[in-house]
């Protein structure tokens, strides 16, 4: 009996013509959109506590400068969702093309997809009582004081919450810098901002993780999208 002959397929082969097959980057794209719509909702979500200094302290005051922002709260709602939806098909993107050339058995590809899956968590937990107060503000007599001044304090905090994006970027970092499995500026890119995004996130001040976080995710995902050549 004659054995059959084996062959080793690499990831990202196409065997019907015996070279490395291009993979789509729609992937990288999503990221792109992801990290710019991420940079919305945070500046959606400053407008609408701009006035925070005139209204603490005052829920009545709070409530009624909210209601005057309808429009911002539908684009805050819109992109934060968009966000969490977004950001998940990057993650898997992203996983998958650092297993190409991560060392295998390596948790590097899923330790940065998973980073942002607490982002989107973040961002969909970020935007979950829009429905009760968004429109609601509309009818004044119909909200409580104390608990639209609650959801004002929510909105500012939770969709900051981008510490998740800081562990990827860290993560990614690590996979360009010492294992070659991302282009090294990107690596380097990702080392910075990424590790900026992690320890703020860690920290007390963790909110100003979203300052940071959608500027690293726009940046890498545009890199992956033009400047990768796997």
């Amino acid at each position: 009996m004659t054995a059959r002959p084996t062959t080793s397929v690499t990831p990202g082969t196409d065997l019907a013509h015996g070279h490395p097959a291009r993979a789509s980057r729609a992937w990288a794209w999503t990221g792109v959109a992801a990290g710019v719509l991420g940079i919305v909702s945070i500046q959606a979500s400053m407008a609408l506590g701009a006035n925070w200094e005139q209204t603490a302290g005052d829920a009545d005051a709070v409530v009624a400068d909210l209601a005057g922002k309808t429009s911002t709260l539908l684009v805050f709602h819109t992109a934060t969702v968009l966000v969490a939806i977004l950001v998940l098909i990057f993650a898997a993107g992203l996983k998958r093309r650092l297993d190409v050339q991560a060392p295998a058995g390596s948790l590097l590809p899923t330790v940065a997809g998973s980073g942002l899956v607490l982002t989107s968590v973040a961002a969909l937990m970020g935007s979950g009582l829009d429905t009760q107060f968004m429109f609601g503000f509309a009818e004044l007599d119909k909200i409580v004081p104390e608990s639209g001044a609650f959801y004002a304090d929510w909105i500012a905090t939770i969709p900051w919450l981008w510490v998740g994006a800081g562990l990827t970027a860290v993560a990614v970092a690590v996979a360009s810098l010492r294992h070659g499995a991302a282009p090294r500026w990107i690596g380097v890119v990702s080392l910075l901002l990424g590790g900026l995004t992690l320890l703020v996130g860690i920290s007390p001040l963790q909110y100003m993780a979203g300052f940071v976080g959608p500027l690293w995710l726009t940046v890498a995902a545009l890199g992956f999208a033009l400047g990768d050549r796997r």
